[in-house]
């Protein structure tokens, strides 16, 4: 990254450069150039001729190509950028050649987590209401409201009761993506380590019944996970009486269980951003894609995930490759979307949105390339399917939409037990019952939602600090929120209502 004071070149050979502060029409920039318009904060300019149906090089790669002849100074965004005629990379045939060893050596570093005498490890100690289909949400709803902060004030050690209500479960074919899907979301919130305790409840004759997605996912019923149905228990108020009953046996148990050290190797860290600007692929996202890297490097875990937020930048994803059953996987989740995106009459570059076009961002090709900076530079183990568990410690993908909510979903159900949310716009996003940090790309936004941002990414554009020195910052927050240091969400009390599980396919 070249910086001077009023433009950002990320790469020697780009043709475009970021301005930070934005410019007036006339005004002078560095390297000689005078921009031709106003131009706003974060967006680009050229600094070179760019011939019409040239390509629009930022990070040394393709992000659109010009509809138009773009002289020196002129504003590039997407009144004269297209991705019309520019391959993505699956589109050209890459495949990866040399394949990356995964990681054998690994450095030591502990959080205060709860061990649950499964091989799992969490960072928080909830007890969940989990929902088969929305036909029981509002008996979830009651159960939760009834143990308020004064109910709790004898179980220290419980973070809360919340329920996980959700949309489906019924009216759906009981196999295919949207089944599968919800199955895997939920058999994956059960057994999450996040919570000391689950209940579980169904109206009684939904598609989506509780005994047969427990005997499908190897479910076992106990004193800490019960089920129970609306229509079994004689309606909403013997449920809710019922399930009250219920958790009240579960909380001295659950709340008997203390933190105590555990290695990082059992961190998974889910990374995501939304409402991303020009600033995410220079600060944030490269910052937590060092700290990514060092989680990796201590034995943990990290998912990738918003597949629409991968294309024009899934070679860099190829590259790191442990093997061809990698890259196949991966390959096979793109032109998936393809296929998806083309017989719901829409298209990738739907995506930027509104927000992250004013912000900056011109294509999906631009936004994914900040985008995978998240990611670091650690080898790529494996591609889940939405919502399934995580096999392989290290670096994974998990195909999932770009909308925050659903996607956060997915890798909470495959086993995050942290959450790292990148945004550039803002967010005031939570998610119980994993805790998410916020960090915000640029120093403006943060001042203007420092109430909702855990961290200030926008130190590296005021040169406070390096990428580095940034990421090793982030990645010693990760184990202090892992230990119980709570998040800006978790202080406003942010994440009942974050729980959305992809649902596609035909609703009948």
């Amino acid at each position: 990254m070249v910086e001077s004071a009023k433009l950002i070149k990320l790469h020697a050979s780009d043709n475009v450069v970021i301005v930070p502060n934005g410019a007036e029409a006339g005004e002078g920039l560095s390297e000689g150039i005078v921009a031709q318009s106003d131009i706003p904060a974060g967006h680009k300019v050229a600094v070179f001729e760019i011939p019409s149906g040239g390509a629009v090089l930022k990070y040394n790669q393709a992000i659109g190509l010009a509809t138009q002849a773009i002289s020196p100074g002129a504003h590039v965004h997407d009144h004269n950028v297209t991705l019309d005629g520019l391959a993505s990379p699956v589109e050209g045939g890459v495949k990866s050649r040399v394949f990356v060893e995964p990681l054998t050596q690994f450095k030591q570093a502990t959080f205060l987590g709860y061990d649950r005498n499964n091989g799992r490890y969490g960072t928080r100690n909830y007890i969940g209401i989990v929902t088969s289909v929305n036909c029981s949400a509002t008996a979830a709803d009651y159960v939760a409201k009834h143990f308020t902060k004064e109910v709790l004030a004898n179980f220290p050690n419980v973070d809360g009761v919340v329920a996980f209500t959700h949309g489906s479960g019924c009216g759906m074919a009981r196999h295919g993506y949207g089944f599968d899907n919800l199955t895997r979301v939920l058999s994956g919130y059960l057994q999450h380590p996040n919570f000391g305790g689950v209940l579980m409840f169904g109206l009684g004759c939904e598609a989506n019944q509780i005994g047969l997605m427990f005997e499908n996912t190897n479910i076992e019923e106990g004193p800490l996970l019960r089920a129970m149905t609306l229509q079994d228990e004689g309606g909403t108020i013997a449920t809710v009486n019922r399930g009250i009953e219920m958790i009240n046996e579960m909380l001295p148990v659950v709340n008997s269980v203390e933190r105590e050290p555990i290695d990082a190797k059992h961190l998974t860290l889910a990374l995501q951003c939304g409402g991303s600007d020009a600033y995410s692929g220079i600060t944030a996202n490269p910052a937590l894609g060092v700290a990514s890297d060092i989680l990796v490097q201590h034995g943990g875990s990290v998912i990738l995930a918003e597949t629409p937020e991968i294309v024009g930048a899934e070679n860099l994803l190829i590259e790191r490759a442990t093997n061809q059953g990698v890259v196949d996987k991966l390959v096979d989740r793109i032109k998936w979307w393809q296929h998806y995106t083309a017989i719901n009459d829409a298209e990738f570059n739907n995506n930027p949105s509104p927000g992250n076009k004013a912000g900056g961002l011109s294509t999906i090709f631009e936004k994914s390339l900040g985008a995978v900076a998240k990611s670091g530079s650690s080898p790529l183990v494996d591609v889940l399917l939405y919502g399934e568990r995580l096999r392989e410690r290290g670096l994974n993908f998990m195909d999932s939409p770009g909308f925050d909510p659903v996607s956060i979903t997915g890798e909470v159900a495959s086993g995050a037990n942290l959450v790292a949310f990148t945004t550039g716009r803002g967010s005031c996003y939570g998610c119980k019952p994993v805790p998410s940090v916020k960090l915000a790309t640029n120093s403006t936004m943060y001042a203007r939602m420092e109430p909702d941002m855990d961290v200030n990414c926008g130190r590296v554009v005021d040169q406070e600090l390096s990428v580095n020195e940034l990421g090793q910052q982030i990645f010693d927050q990760l184990l202090r929120i892992a230990s119980g240091e709570p998040t800006k969400s978790e202080a406003l009390g942010v994440g009942d209502n974050e729980f959305v599980p992809w649902q596609i396919g035909a609703i009948m």
